[in-house]
């Protein structure tokens, strides 16, 4: 089989993410942080302020893949906004004092989010040979996790050497946000696509997706009640009285684990099928969510999240190039945005579910119900999705 490399727009995308995920892990660890500490609440509220900033941008990211399918849609100008709008709202967790100006704040981020997802995937998609998919969507992976790495070291450095406070380098996130805009307006090329991949208004009904795009999507949504927000891990470590540097290596850890599962597993998928390895990643994750709700001490807590930042990281490429696989070249931006929008409107009663058996129970009854719910989807997955053809 002829090699294909990564065209120099895949790689300029992945260096935004980088940037932008670096900007954006300068202030994410911080906020189970500050929402248990500073504003006095508990898990509930973590699942209702990540749920409801992840459902919020739901149907933007709809309508911002259909659109960039449509005749005058343009992926990068929805880029451009998405990443500015999050790189102007995110800086601004610095004042908070409320957790409704957090919840607020959170999902101006989250709604920039909406915008750029699914017309950044569909162009990643436009942009690499159909053979190395899964390695083009692994590799963004990987700079995403990279930067998020990169974001929280920043951050164990700015408190530890520098002592600055929270709200400093939350506040200082605002610099590689500037570079995420100059890297994507600069450095970042959309082709003019073919008249014949141009529709007046891409096809938005559910029935107009395929049979296994259907069923694929639905499993997913149910898999998001399994697969809640990775800050909860940090909540479970500040509940076994980790210190906040300690909390921002282990998240640090992740990031690192998740980085180099992700390229690998992107060229895993090229080489043995998208499906294989998203079936593998699944498992996994519902074996490591099933070690977190075990382990009761720090240095179980630390084994745990990086088997699962392995596991996890090794599926995440294969599961978007699975929709890229599915969808026709012409409705790439709207099948994205259908898969965006599936997972992001099961985001708010599967974090207020996890949180509610968390107070309710405790955090070990929470995990232990993510593992049980992700290996029922890895059976669907398994027996029920797909045709076979990935």
């Amino acid at each position: 089989m002829k090699k294909h490399k990564l065209s120099g727009t895949v790689i300029a995308i992945g260096l935004v993410s980088f940037l932008n995920d670096l900007a954006s892990e300068m202030v994410t660890p911080f906020i189970p942080i500050l929402i248990a500490t500073v504003l006095g609440a508990g898990p509930v509220i973590l699942g209702l302020v990540e749920g409801v900033a992840d459902a919020a941008a739901s149907f933007l990211k709809l309508w911002a893949g259909r659109y960039s399918d449509s005749k005058h849609g343009r992926r990068k100008q929805l880029m451009v906004f998405g990443y500015g709008l999050s790189n102007l709202a995110r800086p601004l967790l610095a004042l908070v004092s409320s957790w409704g100006a957090l919840l607020l704040l959170r999902s101006l981020d989250r709604a920039g989010k909406g915008l750029r997802n699914a017309p950044r995937d569909a162009l990643l998609a436009d942009s690499a040979h159909a053979d190395i998919h899964g390695f083009a969507y692994g590799f963004h992976r990987a700079m995403d996790n990279a930067g998020a790495l990169g974001g929280t070291l920043l951050a164990v450095a700015a408190l530890s050497w520098l002592h600055w406070s929270i709200s400093e380098v939350i506040l200082w996130s605002v610099v590689p946000g500037v570079l995420v805009l100059l890297v994507l307006v600069f450095g970042v090329h959309e082709a003019p696509r073919p008249e014949a991949q141009q529709k007046s208004q891409a096809p938005l009904q559910w029935a107009a997706l395929s049979h296994n795009m259907r069923r694929y999507l639905s499993v997913l949504v149910l898999f998001t009640f399994a697969r809640v927000s990775e800050s909860f891990i940090l909540l479970r470590g500040n509940e076994l009285g980790m210190s906040v540097v300690q909390l921002l290596l282990l998240w640090a850890a992740l990031n690192l684990t998740k980085s180099g599962a992700s390229l690998l597993g992107g060229h895993l998928a090229d080489a043995f099928g998208r499906r294989r390895l998203s079936l593998f990643s699944w498992f996994g994750y519902a074996a490591s969510f099933v070690a977190l709700g075990l382990a009761g001490q720090g240095n179980a807590l630390w084994a745990c999240t990086l088997l699962y930042g392995l596991l996890a990281g090794m599926g995440e490429g294969s599961e978007r190039a699975l929709i890229s696989l599915y969808a026709d070249e012409h409705e790439r931006g709207t099948a994205f945005g259908w898969y965006h929008l599936a997972v992001g409107l099961s985001a708010i009663p599967a974090g207020v579910l996890f949180g509610t058996i968390w107070h309710y129970w405790n955090a070990g009854a929470a995990f232990l119900f993510a593992g049980a719910l992700a290996l029922l989807c890895a059976l669907l997955l398994r027996f029920w999705s797909f045709d076979g053809r990935a």
